[in-house]
């Protein structure tokens, strides 16, 4: 297996400010999409609050390339035409926590 560190492009740096009804509808099955496949493709996921404006990362493990082109390909809101896209990244070493330390879903940064 392969890991990649995928970074998921917003359309515009004010985004999620000021998201349209139909990109919060495909950002909903973005969301459900790589929540389904934690564990199993997706070691991590979850939203960045950069300054320069926020973008997604996930973090995956796969057979190669081309079947992290295929997994981000697939993610609604990237196959949705609304201007996301994602940026893929080999890793050549991934350390994780042992399964015994588990790692809170959610942190306790506020959202700003």
């Amino acid at each position: 297996m392969a890991f990649f560190f995928c970074r998921l492009v917003a359309p515009r740096a004010t985004f999620p400010g000021d998201m349209t009804p139909r990109e919060a509808e495909a950002m909903h099955a973005h969301a459900a999409y790589w929540q389904g496949a934690l564990g199993r493709t997706v070691l991590a996921v979850g939203p960045v609050l950069d300054p320069a404006g926020a973008w997604g990362l996930g973090l995956i493990s796969v057979a190669d390339a081309g079947e992290a082109q295929a997994f981000t390909q697939a993610d609604p809101v990237a196959a949705a035409g609304l201007g996301f896209r994602y940026e893929i990244h080999p890793m050549p070493q991934l350390s994780l926590a042992p399964a015994a330390a588990p790692v809170p879903a959610t942190s306790p940064i506020p959202a700003q």
